[in-house]
């Protein structure tokens, strides 16, 4: 994969936070309907709010995996960034890593 692929296929699943909110407002909604409708009828009406429902739920698990698959993607590609970089600046990373520790000492210790 290129990088034009892999640009193109990390826009392609970009699912932000309100876009998954939005879809499970739909989800909950079109199960409400699917509650209502059964409640006093059956037929068209039930196999219609049915259908709309298992539509929605299956659009929401959709962008759900898609998002999983990107930030999986993401997490592995810094955790590669964050390996080269040790090895590549062992002192500058033990440096960090100890001014990092000595500042959450601080931290707890003023407690």
């Amino acid at each position: 994969m290129n990088a034009n692929n892999t640009s193109a296929h990390a826009e392609s699943v970009n699912v932000t936070k309100e876009q998954l909110i939005n879809d499970f407002k739909v989800v909950v909604s079109d199960a409400e309907a699917l509650l209502r409708a059964t409640a006093g009828q059956g037929g068209e009406a039930l196999a219609a709010a049915r259908a709309k429902a298992e539509a929605s739920l299956a659009t929401a698990k959709v962008r759900m995996s898609e998002a999983q698959a990107a930030m999986l993607a993401k997490t592995k590609a810094a955790a590669k960034a964050t390996d080269e970089y040790v090895h590549v600046h062992p002192w500058q990373a033990v440096g960090a890593a100890a001014s990092i520790g000595l500042i959450i000492g601080v931290l707890i210790g003023r407690r």
